[in-house]
């Protein structure tokens, strides 16, 4: 009898030979190299610093691609994005203190918005730990912590013999659903001593999968299929498990309505009969919501957003498949199934039955008809104009990367994003800075396609330095930046809630003419010439900016 544990490969004469007499000159850094590779990682983003010098000179002797950022926290947000748009675990180098600190903002994103991303993190020498005693460079005294309440899971390496294992764990948690940031953390004498262990060969990492509990989605079945007003809240889980296809055959078999949404854009089509859109921040879609009696909630932790600020109470049974375990039945209770949503859908589709309602495409049509009238009302022409500007000038399949500006805020309502993985924004953490560094990321995962950001003055300012990025690495990335002179939401926020808005009002550089400086072409437009000048930016190759000076409005609050 032969158990599973007894099936150990033998390694060939030359695997032997090669192991024997590994290469001369290599150090820690190699193996950090070596391991990636033997991961299946062909990219890696970070910036260099003092101690982790040993990864960037093993850099060198890799054939690992290196797209260096000029600040930490938009290196993160690249590699953010390369993991939303591969699907893949996006290598993060980071020095040690204020270089790994400088990080943790892209890194919340990355948490909030379960992206893929595998920091690795160097750290003062071993003897230097535990206390600040030795007085190094960059040194916190437990510089772990500070990234224990954002990643995913913390790898600590001690020894050149743990480097291979410590990253194939953190590259397998990375990976599995949910998908989410790591941090793996690697002294600088640990990168920096010459290592005569082997060269890391193929590295077994697989993601562990996540299935549903099959009496649960017998019961799900059950109740979706007998419900008299069924409805689907599709979130970023659906997007993330490349689930779409699976929605919508559900979806259209049980002629249920679908709202997605703003980390689910994409998820469901926009114009298809049952569809919501994502007017999740409208009373008219919270209140048909509330009238279902069955309700599926599928890869979404219905938070602040998504329910509507916490107004949104459902009166029917509520089903809720999401596989973050801390978000499940979180926010309201439900038949919780823990499970990724591609896994869960599918075995829904095996079990629910048909069901028929003819009354449902027309509600759909109603409830969009009162939100299209309540807009009408509230004379937002011309924000209605940009946004409708930028969907008409961007190619279906291009990814869009959404900064926390006004015209964003509008995006997560109103823009079809008319493919699945196409529209990604900062609201999962809300940190400023993210759309520029983010699409860079898109653009070197997917040379094909052009990029675009959208961001607002204020949030332009963080991550102008990655203009140089662009250039230097010829990347095809467009970035609207909307100058309404200030940090524009934030002073509707304030005004609207204080009477008077203070600390958001912003001296700015003239950004067409800094852009050229960095050797970016660049053009001012307005609301009438947005499509024109944007579709001619994208269509010219590598990086481009487009300055559209206008103070856009919200629309009304619509959660009372």
């Amino acid at each position: 009898m032969t158990h599973d544990h007894d099936l150990v490969l033998r390694p060939t004469a030359a695997q032997t030979e090669a192991a024997l007499n590994p290469p001369a000159g290599r150090i820690g850094g190699d193996l950090v190299m070596e391991t990636l590779r033997g991961l299946g990682a062909t990219t890696v983003f970070g910036l260099p610093g003092q101690h982790a010098l040993g990864m960037f000179d093993a850099l060198r002797r890799s054939d690992l691609r290196y797209v260096g950022l000029r600040v930490e926290n938009n290196a993160g947000f690249a590699a953010d994005a390369y993991g939303r748009i591969t699907g893949e675990a996006a290598p993060l180098l980071l020095s040690a203190g204020p270089g790994a600190l400088t990080a943790l903002a892209a890194l919340q994103e990355a948490a909030a918005a379960s992206a893929p991303v595998l920091a690795i993190g160097a750290q003062v020498p071993v003897a230097g730990l535990g206390g600040g005693r030795h007085g190094h460079l960059h040194e916190l005294r437990d510089q772990q912590a500070s990234f224990r309440d954002i990643v995913k899971s913390v790898h600590v390496v001690r020894t050149a013999s743990q480097i291979p294992s410590a990253i194939a764990a953190a590259w397998k948690s990375a990976l599995t659903a949910p998908h989410g940031p790591v941090w793996v953390e690697i002294p600088q004498d640990v990168l920096n001593a010459p290592t005569a262990l082997p060269v890391v060969t193929a590295v077994d990492a697989t993601p562990e999968e996540l299935p549903p509990r099959p009496e649960l989605t017998a019961l799900a079945a059950h109740l979706l299929s007998n419900a008299e007003r069924p409805a689907i809240i599709a979130g970023g889980g659906v997007v993330r498990a490349d689930a779409s296809g699976k929605l919508r055959a559900l979806a259209q078999r049980l002629d249920a309505p679908v709202v997605t949404t703003f980390g689910g854009k994409g998820a469901f089509p926009w114009t298809h009969p049952l569809s919501l859109q994502s007017w999740l921040e409208d009373r008219h879609t919270t209140d048909f919501l509330e009238d279902a009696d069955v309700l599926l909630v599928v890869g979404s932790g219905l938070g602040e957003l998504s329910s509507n600020y916490h107004t949104f109470a459902p009166r029917g049974r509520v089903i809720q498949i999401e596989a973050d375990l801390g978000k499940l039945e979180s926010n309201h209770p439900a038949l919780g199934i823990h499970a990724d949503a591609r896994l869960a859908l599918s075995a829904l589709l095996e079990t629910v039955e048909e069901r028929h309602d003819p009354t449902a495409p027309e509600r759909v049509r109603a409830l969009l008809g009162r939100v299209r009238a309540r807009l009408d009302a509230q004379d937002l022409a011309r924000e209605q104009q940009v946004l409708a500007a930028v969907r008409a000038a961007l190619p279906d399949d291009s990814p869009a990367f959404w900064d926390m500006t006004i015209l964003s805020y509008w995006a997560w309502s109103a823009f079809d994003a008319r493919r699945p993985n196409t529209m990604h924004s900062a609201q999962g953490a809300g940190g400023l800075g993210y759309a520029y560094p983010a699409a860079l990321g898109a653009a070197v995962a997917d040379p094909t396609r052009p990029a675009l950001a959208v961001s607002g003055d204020g949030g332009a300012l963080y991550s102008i330095a990655e203009l140089a990025t662009a250039r230097q690495h010829d990347l095809p990335v467009t970035w609207l930046i909307v100058d309404d002179g200030g940090y524009g939401i934030l002073r509707e926020y304030m005004t609207d809630t204080f009477g008077e808005a203070t600390g958001t009002e912003l001296t700015r550089p003239d950004f067409v003419a800094l852009a050229e400086s960095f050797g970016v072409p660049a053009a001012r437009t307005t609301p009438e010439t947005l499509r024109t000048d944007l579709e001619a930016a994208l269509a010219t190759p590598g990086p481009s900016v487009v300055v559209l000076q206008a103070v856009l409005r919200m629309f009304a609050p619509t959660h009372t």
